[in-house]
């Protein structure tokens, strides 16, 4: 009866072992984890600062609301140059002028529809400026006109128009800038900034204009 084989038992191959970590690596491993859980923490509280949207008596609303009613002003005498203007250049910017504040007013009020808000707050017209600016002893914002100097810019015929409106818009121009100051020196909300800063630019340009034609009148 043949021998029975015996089989060598094999050998169990050792398994791979865990590298051992000096106490330096794993320190900086510990430091950067908690660097990475920092900046987590800080960018969640910057995404949620940047998507906090403005409440009922923020400047940012305050402002939407006044303005959208300074332009409504500014639209129609500019509507009035426009149809009743005398040159030429003055007949153009009147055009320039309605169309620009008009779009204007309609950012504005989406503003106050994606913030979820009225058009009409609780607070008092300007009680959102930071130096204190009131409306004055007619209710009116900065820079606007009376009802009594609307009216007669309504009723004003050919050569009377082109003076009327220079004097009446260049104040205009300047309250709304005024009021464009206040709201960059209390917000960075980007888009509010962003088209306060259009309307500055483009009014001050625009009473430029107004003034040298005042002048070559």
């Amino acid at each position: 009866m043949p021998s029975a084989v015996q089989e060598s038992p094999v050998a169990e191959r050792p398994g791979p072992t865990e590298p051992r970590r000096s106490p330096r690596t794993l320190r900086y491993l510990t430091l950067a984890v908690a660097a990475l859980l920092l900046l987590g923490v800080g960018w969640t509280a910057a995404t949620l600062a940047i998507g906090r949207t403005p409440g009922d008596e923020s400047a940012e609303a305050g402002f939407a609301r006044d303005m959208s009613r300074h332009h409504a002003q500014a639209v129609e005498m500019a509507m009035l140059a426009y149809a009743k203007g005398q040159d030429p250049a003055i007949r153009q910017l009147g055009y320039d002028m309605a169309l620009t504040q008009q779009a204007q007013i309609g950012h504005m009020q989406r503003w106050l529809q994606e913030w979820e808000l009225l058009p009409t707050g609780s607070r008092p017209a300007m009680e959102w400026m930071p130096d204190g600016v009131t409306v004055d002893e007619n209710g009116l914002m900065p820079g606007m006109a009376t009802r009594d100097e609307i009216g007669r810019l309504h009723e004003a015929q050919g050569a009377e128009v082109d003076p009327l409106f220079i004097e009446l818009m260049i104040k205009h121009h300047i309250g709304g800038v005024h009021m464009v100051d206040g709201l960059l020196k209390v917000s960075d909300r980007a888009e509010v900034v962003r088209l306060a800063q259009a309307m500055k630019q483009a009014q001050q340009k625009e009473i430029n204009e107004l003034r040298k034609l005042q002048q070559a009148g």
